[in-house]
């Protein structure tokens, strides 16, 4: 898959799906799989048009969702499904959000993309005051030479469980999101097609998990992304030396503070001792444990979290 920036090196022509994809869910995936069966079709280099920050980010920012996956994931995750043959990321400001419907179609989706096909959410909105719709881009693409294609919400599967996919809602990044917002990291992997993860860097904690004889990694994660609910968590954790079975604490820690002004991303990762402060962390979060409680003695705390990594061996059969 070719990412680029500017104007995309294959000249073929496109068939082309435009979105900020967050998450790269199982509606996603079942989108770019059409896209890639009709651009085959057709001829056609398959592309996506995505963008350098979720477009509420800009234009309001106050009220902007918290993101799924950041830029760097997103790629990997598009990539890693092997039905792409460029992905162009639009950077995403003031000006951009400022521009008409109109001059979007002509100047990226035809000039620079060579777009003859497009496929797009029925209630797909763009430009500027979301002026342009479904509606705008078949009038621009009868002129301008490109055919679209509008899909209604991708919804599960039928199966014995959930029953027949019209009864099921829909795949969407908004429903992912509010699952996390639970502590339904299972929910979210079912819609997701893989855990929940995000990324950070190793920091220097208080270290008292260690003096507990629990060392945890405190990944500091960006405010713009994603976290489930407070909470203790069975996960991994994806450092460069490998993935490591992990139990993972995502709170204020009520046992040693009153107040907290944030939650903390703490890690336990099982059987492993080393050192990883400054290190990159990827963690992903399997199943919810419990919520996170205040204990009356640190010895109490102590057995708790002994039980939570036996828990959290149990699920990944590990010891």
């Amino acid at each position: 898959m070719e990412i680029t920036y500017h104007r995309p090196a294959d000249d073929r022509g496109t068939a082309l799906t435009i979105g900020a994809y967050d998450g790269v869910h199982r509606g996603h995936q079942a989108v770019l799989r059409l896209l890639r069966e009709l651009a085959d079709a057709r001829g056609l280099a398959a592309a996506l048009l995505t963008f350098d920050r979720h477009p509420a980010q800009v234009v309001r920012p106050d009220s902007a969702p918290k993101l799924l996956t950041s830029l760097s994931q997103k790629l990997e995750l598009l990539e890693a499904t092997g039905l792409l043959d460029v992905c162009r990321v639009l950077h995403f400001d003031e000006q951009r959000s400022r521009e008409p419907a109109e001059e979007f179609v002509r100047e990226i989706l035809v000039e620079e993309l060579s777009a003859k096909l497009v496929v797009v959410g029925a209630d797909f909105h763009f430009g500027h005051g979301r002026s342009g719709n479904v509606e705008l881009l078949e009038r621009l693409g009868a002129d301008l030479g490109f055919e679209v294609v509008g899909l209604g919400l991708v919804s599960p599967a039928a199966d014995d469980a959930g029953g027949p996919s019209e009864d099921r809602e829909p795949y969407s990044s908004t429903r992912i999101r509010a699952l996390l917002v639970e502590g339904d990291v299972a929910g979210a992997a079912d819609l997701l097609g893989r855990p929940h993860a995000v990324r950070g860097t190793v920091e220097t904690g208080d270290r008292r998990g260690r003096e507990l004889g629990f060392p945890t990694a405190n990944v500091a994660v960006p405010t713009e992304i994603a976290l489930p609910a407070d909470g203790i968590y069975a996960g991994t954790a994806v450092v460069e030396g490998g993935e490591h079975v992990a139990a993972i604490n995502l709170g204020r820690r009520p046992t040693f503070h009153v107040e907290a002004e944030r939650s903390l991303l703490e890690a336990h990762l099982l059987d492993f001792d080393g050192d990883l402060y400054g290190d990159a962390m990827e963690v992903r979060f399997v199943e919810r444990l419990r919520a996170e409680e205040r204990f009356e003695s640190v010895d109490d705390l102590v057995a708790q979290m002994r039980r939570d990594v036996e828990a959290t061996r149990r699920i990944f059969g590990s010891g």
